[in-house]
């Protein structure tokens, strides 16, 4: 008697190990679930200039005058959407992506830009190869430009770091 109550919950102990793991799995990955949970709020644009590896200047974009919020946001259906890009009115969707390793985030959408050209007519795929610095619950830091991992020591490079903060609720 005693061998089939131990035989009774062993195989009652398999039967729920196979139920657990049998349970649809959800396709997105931790990185993923954080790009897509909520909505990100520009905090800040770092510029770094380079010469090969050295530090030429570094400097943050000065967005005082700015009234507009910038907001970047990742739906679950890898669609994405920056409203007020560079302080100037617009929304602009396109579709997102991340490499094998989720070490780069691909994004294909077009803004109108100030950082290229000065002006508002110009447009650039800002965030179209962007490596991911820092991803937690709270902030997103994203490195775009010249971010290519071979250079020379007399490569000239610009490098633009966008940081966010994560909003649950939007204003």
């Amino acid at each position: 008697m005693k061998h089939k109550i131990i035989f009774l919950f062993i195989a009652c102990l398999l039967l729920i190990g196979i139920a657990i793991n049998s349970c649809k799995k959800d396709n997105n990955t931790s990185i993923q679930t954080l790009f897509t949970t909520g909505t990100w709020q520009l905090a800040s644009v770092k510029v770094t200039n380079y010469l090969g590896s050295s530090t030429v200047n570094t400097y943050y974009l000065d967005d005082t005058a700015c009234t507009k919020t910038q907001y970047f946001t990742f739906p679950n259906n890898n669609t994405c959407t920056f409203t007020n890009y560079h302080c100037i009115g617009q929304s602009t969707t396109g579709t997102w992506s991340l490499t094998k390793d989720q070490l780069y985030l691909l994004v294909n959408m077009t803004c109108l830009d100030t950082l290229a050209g000065g002006k508002d007519t110009v447009k650039a795929q800002v965030f179209a190869n962007t490596r991911i610095v820092n991803l937690g619950p709270y902030s997103m830091t994203l490195q775009t430009g010249d971010i290519g991992a071979y250079y020379t020591s007399t490569t000239k490079r610009t490098i633009f770091e966008y940081a966010f903060v994560h909003q649950t609720t939007v204003k």
